[in-house]
């Protein structure tokens, strides 16, 4: 068994000790209410975008509903989140094609959700990992951030990083798995929390040794 094997099997028995429960953080009542909610979480924190969301979401929470709305009224309600003018535009013209092209539903599959306005691969992943559990592996900057310092990947990009994961992780855990990476770095290894050696994991594998390491924010 390779070095990252062994991290990679001690990282999932100690996540699932830790948080054997993974509740999806952005509040959302369907796919396409989680969809909205992923696309406002760019750039912004989930507490911030689960406290818009529930005003949003009073006004239109289906796509029929929301092409009802001008883009001025959709980015005066989620203007807290950031970036409103863009995500505004998104929000209004995916939600016009998925009625469109998918009679109002959210397709299943990263080709389509991909080609949304506004949605990137790590949007359609968390969509399809968290609404219709297909296996994915979203891989955000925080996840990049602790693969990196944990010796999981090389990678210098989230793309990378996310192949290198889901090489090393069995498929049926990808779902949970990117959750509870989260949850953990939250907790214990934040980007200024911990220097690559103070938290449970970056200690058992000694990561700093003689040299801390370097890793983006």
């Amino acid at each position: 068994m390779s070095l990252r094997q062994e991290k990679a099997s001690y990282i999932l028995r100690r996540l699932e000790e830790l948080y054997p429960e993974t509740p999806i953080p952005l509040d959302h009542s369907d796919p396409y209410t989680l969809l909205i909610a992923v696309l406002l979480s760019a750039q912004c924190t989930d507490v911030r975008v689960n406290k818009i969301t529930p005003a949003l979401f009073k006004k239109a929470d289906a796509p029929e509903k929301m092409v009802k709305l001008t883009v001025d009224e959709i980015a005066s309600i989620i203007k807290p989140c950031g970036l409103s003018p863009r995500k505004s535009k998104a929000i209004h013209e995916l939600s016009q094609i998925l009625i469109d092209k998918y009679e109002g539903h959210v397709p299943q599959s990263f080709e389509a959700l991909e080609s949304l306005p506004g949605v990137g691969h790590k949007t359609a992943s968390v969509v399809m990992a968290q609404s219709f559990g297909i296996p994915a592996f979203p891989v955000d900057t925080h996840i990049h951030r602790l693969a990196q310092r944990w010796g999981l990947t090389n990678g210098k990009n989230v793309e990378q990083t996310e192949k290198d994961l889901k090489k090393i992780f069995p498929e049926d855990k990808w779902n949970k798995l990117h959750l509870q990476i989260i949850f953990y770095g939250r907790e214990y290894c934040s980007a200024r929390g911990c220097d690559g050696l103070s938290c449970e994991i970056c200690s058992a594998f000694n990561i700093l040794k003689k040299n801390p390491i370097i890793t983006k924010k």
